[in-house]
């Protein structure tokens, strides 16, 4: 393969400079900042961002909702004999073939209703919330995994790539690191731009000579540019050598994606250098178009549509990659989870697409993981308005939490300062136990009067540790913390006072050791 089979990229978009003899055009993709791995880790994450935010109840379909879900987006629902069944009462969309195949080889686990307490309905402040894993009312520059990265490499970039650590550290797939892998101060990953047949290209940088750079504040900055370049020329010798060792991919299921498939590239560039024994232990996707506001299906009736393609775009390529990963016996050192910024709206709108809205469905792969569908169904009301949304059952930043305490094994020193606090633990990895166990049944939780007017009782079983009771509102946000604190093993039984609420529709969540349950409650005046 030719050195131009790669390309680095970098965030440094000035027009022609000369820096010690050397000429950066503008546009010239050079890429600018990196890190390595620890040599012992093996373990892969392989994160999908569906940017645009995708529509949860067009995805994971709640089957014992769908007289409800008719009224509220007739337009645009799959019909009911078309849904591929997971069980009685959920299914997937039709698109997602390849994924009903993962669940039906144990490797999928379905997590219901992601997100968090305040949701915010902008793109671009959203993607920084779930990147930064902060909450909606704190801005943090860096990124959960970046912070992870930090943690392990906190004297990056001085003296990278070294005999140890010899691949990037993290991989983002598009014009600059994911905002993930951000560090306290530089990203802690390099971006490369894989083309629709699975291939990189690198950028040779030729050097004119070099010149003493200045004792000044702009001297130092010459330095570091110097710096990065050169590790972007050591990291594409190691990343070339790899891509040639692990390019003969053994999947047939490649080759049966569409044409038009914009994700299949990356993770086919992924699987080459994973397969070829990169050590790089975080790869970042992306797919574009989820942010459906029209023509989610081409006309009223329809299966197919934009949000069909993007499904099957991602059906088609996480079951490519699984499996070969599984030809290649490397299956059992990769996980995989799908991400949003944000769900969509309950109700449909006239132009067959959905709103911006809050909490959404995510999926988690791999041979390790717990097979299965965490949570319960969310309850779709019989009369929904445009106002309408779903209350989350999970708090993203638990499902980040869990993974890097199980897949990761991140000591418990360390995660709350990676994490930005503490959080809830969710079985999603596999240890000792093998399968979703969703055990919080109705006769653990009552709450009455329903309708309440004043106030209300709650009567719940409560688990050792941190328990959390909240009021959502109809628009998915948090409006009041019923209680906060310790618990022990036990009944509980504890009274709660809605004054400040209007009359309306809400949900109250409880959060109890790694147990949760979300059901709908009626406030009247």
């Amino acid at each position: 393969m030719k050195r131009r089979d790669f390309i680095y990229t970098t965030g440094l978009t000035t027009s022609a400079v000369m820096l010690g003899g050397m000429q950066l055009a503008k546009g010239a993709p050079i890429f600018n900042q990196f890190a390595n791995l620890a040599k012992a880790e093996d373990r892969k994450l392989i994160l999908i961002f569906l940017n645009g935010g995708n529509d949860g109840l067009n995805t994971v379909i709640p089957l014992d909702q769908y007289g409800n879900l008719f009224n509220a987006r007739q337009n645009i629902l799959v019909p009911e004999n078309l849904i591929l069944k997971l069980r009685d009462d959920v299914g997937l969309n039709p698109a997602l073939s390849g994924l009903k195949e993962l669940y039906e080889d144990g490797k999928l686990h379905v997590l219901q209703s992601v997100g968090y307490p305040q949701p915010n309905f902008s793109h671009f402040r959203s993607t920084d919330i779930w990147t930064s894993a902060s909450d909606s009312d704190k801005v943090i520059s860096s990124g959960w995994l970046g912070r992870e990265l930090y943690t392990k490499h906190p004297n990056y970039p001085t003296n990278y790539p070294n005999q140890d650590n010899l691949d990037p550290l993290s991989i983002t797939y598009g014009p600059y690191v994911s905002p993930t892998c951000q560090g306290p101060t530089l990203g802690m990953g390099m971006a490369i731009t894989p083309n629709s047949d699975g291939e990189i290209d690198i950028y040779n940088i030729k050097s004119g000579g070099i010149d003493t750079a200045p004792a000044t504040p702009a001297g130092n900055e010459i330095e570091y540019i110097r710096q990065i370049i050169n590790q972007t020329q050591l990291y594409g010798d190691t990343l070339e050598g790899t891509f040639e060792k692990g390019k003969n991919l053994m999947s047939d299921k490649w080759d049966k994606a569409g044409n038009n498939n914009r994700l299949i590239g990356q993770l086919q560039v992924t699987a080459k250098l994973i397969a070829g024994g990169s050590k790089t232990r975080i790869f970042v996707h992306s797919l574009g178009g989820f942010d459906t506001h029209a023509n989610q299906v081409q006309q009223e009736g329809d299966v197919e549509g934009n949000h069909f393609e993007l499904l099957k775009m991602i059906s088609e390529s996480v079951s490519a990659f699984q499996d070969e990963m599984k030809l290649q016996n490397l299956e059992d050192n990769v996980v995989g989870m799908t991400f949003s910024e944000f769900g969509r709206r309950i109700l449909s709108n006239a132009s067959n697409g959905t709103d911006h809205g809050s909490a959404a469905p995510l999926f988690v792969f791999g041979s390790r993981v717990i097979p299965g569908v965490q949570g319960d169904n969310p309850n779709i009301p019989s009369t929904v308005t445009v106002q309408d949304n779903l209350p989350m059952q999970f708090d993203f930043r638990s499902v980040y939490y869990s993974l890097l305490k199980d897949w990761f094994e991140v000591e418990d020193t360390d995660l709350e300062n990676i994490m930005l606090g503490k959080h809830q633990h969710l079985d999603i990895i596999q240890k000792s136990q093998s399968s979703v166990t969703n055990d919080y049944t109705p006769k653990d939780f009552d709450v009455f009067p329903n309708p309440m007017n004043g106030s209300g009782n709650l009567k719940f079983k409560a688990e050792a540790g941190m328990t959390f009771i909240s009021i959502y509102n109809n628009r998915g946000q948090e409006v009041k913390k019923v209680f906060e604190g310790q618990t022990i093993s036990a009944n509980k039984e504890l009274s709660f006072e809605t004054n400040g609420l209007n009359s309306g529709n809400y949900h109250i969540r409880v959060q109890t050791g790694n147990k949760q349950i979300v059901r709908p409650v009626q406030i009247v005046k």
